[in-house]
């Protein structure tokens, strides 16, 4: 179903791989930027870089499902 849907909407394999790669490099970068913050909102900033770092691998399982014929 989500598959269709992103079918239809246009979205093609390479933006989801695309997407992926942009994921990591936020993740990097709220992760460094965690380091530089005050140890009250460290914690809060270091969960968030790993939140988004769960994001890539499903992004890039998403395109490659996209990139397989129905």
């Amino acid at each position: 179903m989500v598959l269709r849907l992103l079918r239809r909407a246009g979205a093609r394999s390479d933006h989801l791989h695309l997407a992926s790669l942009g994921a990591i490099g936020l993740c990097l970068t709220l992760w460094v930027r965690a380091k530089t913050i005050d140890q009250e909102q460290r914690g809060n900033a270091e969960r968030r870089a790993l939140f988004v770092g769960l994001w890539p691998p499903m992004l890039w399982l998403i395109g490659e499902a996209l990139r397989e014929p129905k």
